[in-house]
């Protein structure tokens, strides 16, 4: 008799204990977030990677971006993306008008039930694309040299790290917005990834000169340790892919994860490819 009690006691606990393995599964299967909004530049929108929305076309929206690709892997009920390739700061509250059409303002995404943000911005408030052909049309002159530090440090200013400072109060406003709208989202603030690499580079397959490689990944880096900043002052999230190295525009095409001049992989040049973006998205959802 005391040897059947003993069985039933067993049977008891290790059913007790399947049911709370059981729930805890459950539990864990459930979506974290519910409504996720993606916010962004073209570091966030993807652009030339498939699949491209039409939605405006001219933002250059992947559904394998890394916003994308975070939705699938956490398994949101409502994903809007509203990340937009050319997207400044000033766009987030006003229209942006992209080839065959306009994106409207990126909050207007944003409603009260909002419960996961993520935001990449401000390459383009400090002139991105315009310092890339710079710092490339003087490569061709000096190769080996670094041109483009000594254009924007004459006179003893670094004007790329003026345009940093100067664009971190618009980041401020940014998240202080996205706060104002979604007053209980987890919000996170995303990074670029690593360019270049930290020394040599790959002249002439990516036109930047010997000398300005270094230079260029450190405004790099300050960018996205201004954006880290802002972050935490806002109690905020912060994602830094720029710190992983290895995988910048001269590896080999299985390897790198932004593409050079010439693509080798779907995706703009100096853009994320599609492992780049998978990449990123598994470095946000680590952070969630």
């Amino acid at each position: 008799m005391g040897h059947r009690r003993r069985l039933l006691a067993g049977y008891v606990s290790v059913m007790a204990l399947a049911g709370m393995l059981v729930g805890a599964t459950q539990a864990v299967a459930a979506p974290a977030f519910r409504h996720y909004v993606a916010l962004g530049d073209s570091y966030a929108s993807g652009p030339f990677i498939p699949n491209q929305s039409l939605n405006p076309a001219g933002c250059f929206r992947s559904d394998h971006n890394y916003p994308g690709d975070l939705a699938r892997s956490i398994g949101v009920a409502r994903f809007v993306d509203i990340s937009c390739g050319g997207a400044t700061t000033a766009d987030m509250t006003g229209s942006q008008s992209v080839l065959l059409g306009s994106n409207p303002p990126e909050f207007a995404a944003l409603t009260s039930d909002t419960d996961l943000v993520t935001v990449t911005i401000g390459g383009n408030d400090i002139g991105f694309t315009s310092i890339l052909e710079t710092c490339a049309a003087a490569s061709l002159t000096n190769p080996f040299g670094n041109p483009c530090q000594r254009l924007f440090t004459a006179g003893g200013t670094d004007q790329l790290a003026a345009r940093i400072s100067a664009t971190a109060p618009k980041i401020a406003a940014v998240l202080s917005g996205i706060r104002q709208r979604a007053p209980h989202a987890h919000v996170v603030v995303v990074g670029y990834l690593r360019i270049l690499p930290p020394t040599i580079g790959c002249w002439p397959v990516v036109p930047i000169s010997l000398g300005d490689v270094p230079y260029l990944g450190g405004v790099e880096q300050t960018l996205n340790t201004m954006l880290g900043n802002q972050a935490r002052a806002a109690a905020d999230s912060f994602v830094n892919p720029g710190l992983a190295t290895g995988h910048d525009v001269c590896k080999p095409e299985s390897v790198k994860w932004v593409e050079g001049i010439v693509p080798t992989s779907p995706a703009f040049p100096v853009h994320p490819n599609a492992a780049g973006m998978a990449e990123v998205a598994g470095l946000v959802g680590a952070a969630l």
